[in-house]
């Protein structure tokens, strides 16, 4: 450590504690809020999953015998797909969208304010409310889709919820209901880009569209690859919405990963077994959000 020259000898051998107990204090509900709440009870979840444990009786070791289990459950492997194909379809549709509402934004017509407010207000709506009015959107008989629908001549339309070829795509259009944050955090980025550099777009005779490709996408290149890591996050997580909405039916077709745990512990009683997928859940995602960061070194634009 360096001290100041001027500092006595006596202050050097008994450095004054008084600021870092200061900030240690000032810091200490969060640090206490992490070791309580975060540190202890992932390693109870980890303990658990080397347990068969029921809840109500004391937990019985079985070493990696739960995760030699998942090999061989069939169900685990179709929620796995589930969930990839639920994030997938999500990430895949709601940035290019995203990204498309947030230039259409930001070209500073009149009422653009209002717009981005109206696309940013269903973030603010709760997830149950909004889960149960997309219930009754997509309503067979009864609920509004059929019924506009039907007065264009489309009579045979699907119980969209109740039918195992719709429902998981259903579910993939509910999240963009949710889309207004990235919109915001995507016309940020925009305001953002120098004009200098539209400037010279416009002096090389580029067009909108080549401009935006050229221009506007590589300097709002961080901005999206911090939607799409998040995006990938709260995909691979989502439980809410299928819980409401269908309960993971039909016939298993919307049991996405974070539900099957929750049933697994819950509905089944074991909690050691869904401690178990709990912790595969959580290195899945950390390898998946490690393989986006990585691979978008070559996308990725980070202006000095």
């Amino acid at each position: 450590m360096q001290y100041p020259p001027d500092m006595p000898a006596t202050a050097r051998r008994h450095p004054d504690l008084r600021p870092t107990l200061r900030g240690l204090a000032w810091t200490s509900p969060f640090l206490l809020g992490t070791l309580l709440f975060l540190v202890v009870p992932a390693a109870m979840s980890f303990s658990f999953s080397l347990t068969d444990y029921s809840l109500i009786e004391p937990p019985l070791s079985v070493g990696l015998g739960n995760y030699r289990e998942m090999l061989g459950d069939p169900l685990f492997w179709r929620v796995v797909r589930n969930t990839a194909f639920f994030a997938l379809g999500s990430v895949l549709l709601g940035t290019p969208m995203a990204i498309a509402l947030a230039a259409l934004v930001e070209t500073r017509a009149r009422g653009s304010a209002l717009v981005r407010a109206v696309i940013f207000f269903p973030t603010l709506v709760p997830i149950v409310a909004a889960s149960i009015g997309w219930m009754w959107l997509y309503a067979g008989e009864h609920g509004l889709i059929n019924r506009l629908l039907g007065r264009v001549g489309i009579h045979d339309a699907p119980d969209w919820l109740n039918d195992t070829r719709t429902a998981m795509p259903a579910l993939i259009v509910m999240s963009l209901w949710f889309i207004g944050s990235p919109v915001v955090i995507y016309g940020a980025a925009m305001r953002d880009v120098p004009r200098t550099l539209f400037e010279a777009a416009d002096l090389d005779g580029m067009g909108p569209l080549t401009r935006f490709r050229n221009v506007t996408l590589p300097m709002i290149s961080p901005a999206v690859l911090f939607n799409v890591v998040v995006s990938v996050i709260w995909a691979l997580q989502v439980f809410a919405v299928p819980a409401i909405m269908t309960k993971g039916g039909p016939n298993e077709a919307t049991n996405v990963y974070a539900l099957y745990v929750y049933r697994t512990a819950f509905d089944y009683g074991r909690m050691g077994y869904a401690s178990a997928l709990a912790w595969v859940q959580l290195l899945l995602t950390l390898v998946l959000a490690l393989i986006v960061v990585l691979g978008s070194r070559r996308f990725v634009f980070y202006r000095n």
